[in-house]
């Protein structure tokens, strides 16, 4: 069983030393004491494809809530209310697990294109 190591600090991550740090300077099995690290993280600029809800398909069944890896299904009163593309990656489990396809993955560039159209 992995030693349990005690935090009492806030949320984020300590770059101080970061250029020494190495990974066998923790016990195996470490979990990352700092929640919310990822919170000011903008990982929506890695996505290449973007996945696009269709409000009117969704049945609000929340499996795209369940297995999103990223947290990134905005619900409000227990229903979606759309995707946080701050931290979505685009990995596409989302569309994946909706059975009732109202989510869809387009490439990004065509997303932005699309955007751009609508301004």
């Amino acid at each position: 069983m992995a030693e349990q190591i005690s935090y009492s600090g806030t949320a984020g991550f300590d770059y101080d030393g970061f250029d020494n740090w190495k990974l066998s300077d923790y016990p195996e099995g470490y979990v990352c004491p700092n929640p919310g690290t990822s919170v000011n993280c903008y990982i929506g600029g890695w996505r290449s494809m973007r996945p696009i809800w269709d409000s009117e398909a969704c049945t609000n069944c929340m499996l795209c809530w369940v297995y999103c890896p990223d947290s990134s299904i905005e619900v409000k009163d227990g229903e979606m209310t759309g995707i946080d593309l701050f931290h979505c990656k685009g990995c596409g489990v989302c569309v994946n697990e909706c059975k009732f396809d109202a989510l869809t993955l387009i490439s990004e560039a065509e997303a932005q294109a699309q955007e751009k159209e609508g301004e």
